[in-house]
């Protein structure tokens, strides 16, 4: 599937990895998933793309961006909108398909193989247009979900699919790892609401 003389991009929409890693149950190691690529082949470049709410004085994904953008990728970022539905609700839209689709085909001269993490269908005519160009295109998202998380139309197309449960290992976080540090978090957190008591 892969050929270590090949250039590669990985292309990670950011939203859809994180729900399929959700509904199976383990974290991305975003460090280890950079590691596993370029044993592959020449990982040219990684994208990450996600949309964040400005507004909010503090967003829980803020961390993880300024960590992929300190350590190998390429983030891509664009506010999110906010609205109201027909029944009253906020709801927030972020999506980022453009930014990626037009990433993907200015770099379409310089890949060889192209990594989509996403399983979202409008990406089909995406990965169409990178195989007229001679290019492969992978496509990783999950069919164990329940749901499925990747469209059917996608899969079809991709040249090879590969399904985000088979990566667990080689990319998943350590769970002990995440625990230490939540219990370090905790630690952090009572020693300072003690000493706000002096």
């Amino acid at each position: 599937m892969f050929d270590q003389r090949e250039k590669i991009a990985l292309l990670i929409d950011g939203a859809n990895l994180y729900a399929a890693s959700r509904s199976l149950g383990f974290d991305i190691d975003y460090k280890k998933m950079l590691v596993s690529f370029q044993k592959r082949g020449y990982l040219l470049r990684a994208y990450y793309y996600t949309a964040l709410i400005e507004d909010s004085e503090y967003s829980s994904i803020r961390p993880l961006i300024d960590w992929l953008d300190y350590n190998g990728y390429r983030v891509v970022t664009k506010a999110a909108k906010e609205f109201t539905d027909a029944a009253g609700r906020r709801k927030v839209k972020g999506n980022m398909d453009i930014e990626l689709a037009i990433d993907a085909m200015e770099l379409a001269d310089t890949v060889d193989h192209f990594v989509l993490f996403s399983g979202d269908g409008d990406f089909r005519s995406l990965v169409e247009a990178l195989q007229r160009k001679g290019r492969k295109v992978s496509v990783v998202s999950s069919l164990t979900t329940s749901p499925p998380m990747i469209s059917d139309d996608l899969r079809r197309q991709a040249d090879h699919f590969i399904d985000l449960a088979s990566l667990r290992a080689e990319i998943g976080r350590n769970p002990a790892e995440r625990e230490s540090r939540m219990a370090r978090r905790t630690e952090i957190d009572e020693a300072d609401a003690s000493n706000e008591d002096y």
